[in-house]
């Protein structure tokens, strides 16, 4: 992981995958070491942005979906530069739901793939309840996907992170509390992974 920039980890996966659960579990667990980004389109969504299949006006929501996510990220970094960002998806995400295919997607937000990726110190993919088809709809008012379209999400957005160096993926459970644990203890493993790092640029650095 990176020596000394602050600690970046993207929480994804398919609808329903129970991330946004682990990142509050955790924010509790370990309190003011961390910072949770939330999902930017969820916070459109609830704003009053329409939720559309209109090939034009879908890109012009994932657009703003990307830049709310990546601002919603550097304010919470400007306002706690010591804390652990825990992002509830990342700007890798868009990818997933652009009409055009992801070359379109980047190269439309001014990026790459590769650069967004590099954005985060990790990437913990949480799979779908959909992929055994249970519910995903978990008192998410804005979550509108059938398990088949989200099985489908999944699949896009595993193969847009999987690249990551570091990807970790939360494989689906039949019992919500042992994938919740799972992934629990799979985040504390990259956070502690991370401070190791620090702690010893840290050490070499009050050397030279």
């Amino acid at each position: 992981m990176k020596d000394t920039a602050p600690c970046r980890i993207a929480l994804t996966g398919g609808p329903g995958g129970g991330k946004t659960t682990a990142a509050d579990l955790f924010r509790r667990e370990i309190g003011d070491d961390v910072v949770i980004v939330p999902e930017s389109a969820t916070t459109l969504f609830m704003g009053g942005f329409p939720r559309t299949e209109d090939p034009a006006a879908r890109r012009a929501v994932q657009t703003a979906i990307f830049h709310v996510q990546r601002n919603l990220e550097e304010v919470q970094l400007a306002l706690y530069p010591e804390r652990i960002l825990i992002c509830d998806r990342g700007t890798v995400d868009g990818a997933a739901y652009w009409p055009g295919g992801e070359d379109d997607f980047f190269a439309t937000q001014g990026t790459t793939h590769a650069a967004e990726l590099a954005r985060y110190d990790a990437a913990l993919f949480f799979e779908s309840a959909a992929l055994g088809d249970m519910s995903i709809e978990g008192g998410n008012p804005t979550r509108i996907e059938s398990n088949r379209q989200a099985r489908a999400l999944d699949a896009r957005l595993r193969a847009l992170w999987s690249p990551h160096p570091r990807f970790v993926v939360v494989p689906h459970s039949t019992s919500f509390f042992k994938k919740i644990t799972f992934g629990l203890a799979a985040l504390e493993g990259l956070v502690g992974e991370w401070r190791r790092s620090r702690a010893a640029a840290e050490a070499d650095a009050a050397i030279d």
